[in-house]
């Protein structure tokens, strides 16, 4: 038996953030990001429109990107402070997954950040509060699934916290609130929505309820990105629908090794954060390769790639087309391709002249490879991977170097 779960309520297009304004509840904890939700003008919004609905509000604000351990304790200790029966979590995925993570230690104060990692074994929620999503970028999806991304910097891992418990009650998915991104950010987290997409497809989970939602969300993605990237407002709100529907496909269609790598390798080196959707981007179609020598998931690619109109005769040349394809969508943004490119803040370099020192790079493989093994996404994959594998993978995207096995 399989499930699928969204949201009860998705509010989506123009103003519909107004349905804030149709909230029940008397305190409401709003948790944001940096300053640029005030300087546009819609935390205003958002508090205006609690207010009336007859709320009291405070915010949790600053929350990082890669949120920490201790931004979700000092954040859970707030909220049992205030008190509230619903929690708003606005922003691109760090705030939304940190007020998710904060969320279950207001539930549950006795609760360890280790128990909450054990995936699919958290208590019932809602006992105190109901939570709300608010995304202001186009990628993670993170305001329909039932994931939350926390990094340990103390061990420099990312741990997915994963239970269909924490998929949020109320999402709220309006184009104005991605109409400023910077390009860089809708280049990132568009390639995050396209691996959600892709993996979510070809997972040992997948569905005939997720394969719509995600093959929906590939051909919007490929239609709307790159014109996103350049500008196109249309396509930014297109961009926005389609990370939702992206969303809904790997919340209950789960993930695999892209994902496994990307958590493990973010936090892992001493020179910087690999981005997360940029590490997806890199990734990608290196995993794509891995995973078509298993006969049955080349085929499902294949029907990606001929949903897409990529083209090509046989299996072979469709795997071949959708690599190309991801590589294409990399190259037009000036994505990196391997890790040995990546430069601060997710910007392409000469080969070797990254955050990632080659000798960094080999001293910690073993250990970034064994924890991507035991990472909550590599369960449905849909090929079994070992350590030496995986070692190999991951060096075939430190230099971008082709998947011969």
């Amino acid at each position: 038996m399989q499930q699928y779960i969204n949201p009860r309520f998705v509010y989506h297009g123009e103003n519909a953030i107004e349905a804030l304004k149709t909230l029940k509840g008397s305190k409401a904890m709003v948790c944001i990001g940096g300053g640029s939700i005030r300087r546009n003008g819609h935390l205003d919004r958002i508090l205006g429109n609690l207010k009336e609905a007859g709320f009291e509000t405070q915010l949790i604000e600053g929350i990082e990107s890669d949120p920490s351990v201790t931004t979700v304790m000092e954040g859970a200790k707030k909220m049992e402070e205030f008190g509230p029966d619903w929690i708003i979590g606005v922003g691109g995925g760090s705030p939304i997954d940190a007020a998710k993570a904060m969320w279950i230690k207001y539930e549950y104060p006795d609760i360890t950040f280790e128990q909450m990692t054990v995936p699919f074994g958290l208590p019932t929620l809602r006992r105190k509060a109901h939570f709300c999503a608010i995304p202001t970028t186009s990628g993670t999806g993170t305001e329909v699934t039932a994931f939350s991304i926390i990094t340990d910097y103390e061990k420099g891992i990312k741990y997915p916290i994963a239970d269909f418990n924490l998929t949020p009650d109320v999402a709220i998915v309006d184009p104005a609130l991605v109409a400023t991104l910077p390009k860089k950010l809708v280049a990132f987290t568009g390639m995050d929505a396209l691996t959600h997409s892709v993996e979510s497809y070809v997972s040992t989970a997948h569905s005939a309820y997720t394969d719509a939602m995600g093959l929906h969300a590939m051909r919007l993605i490929q239609e709307n990105l790159v014109a996103s990237y350049s500008g196109d407002l249309e396509a930014r709100g297109a961009m926005h629908d389609a990370q939702c529907l992206a969303g809904m496909a790997f919340s209950s269609g789960l993930l695999g090794i892209v994902h496994s790598m990307a958590h493990k390798t973010g936090a892992a080196f001493s020179g910087g954060h690999i981005i997360h959707g940029c590490a997806n981007a890199m990734y990608l179609p290196k995993v794509i390769k891995f995973n078509a020598g298993r006969k049955e998931t080349a085929e499902r690619f294949a029907q990606i790639a001929d949903e897409l109109h990529l083209g090509g005769l046989t299996t072979a040349d469709k795997v071949e087309n959708l690599i190309g394809f991801c590589r294409r969508l990399n190259h037009l943004m000036n994505i990196p391709m391997s890790i040995n490119q990546y430069g601060q803040g997710g910007l392409k370099v000469e080969a070797g002249k990254g955050i990632v020192p080659e000798d960094e790079f080999f001293k910690k493989l073993p250990d970034i490879a064994a924890n991507a093994i035991l990472d909550a996404c590599t369960g449905a994959n849909p090929r079994p991977i070992s350590q030496q594998e995986m070692e190999k993978l991951l060096t075939c995207c430190y230099y971008d170097t082709e998947v011969l096995f």
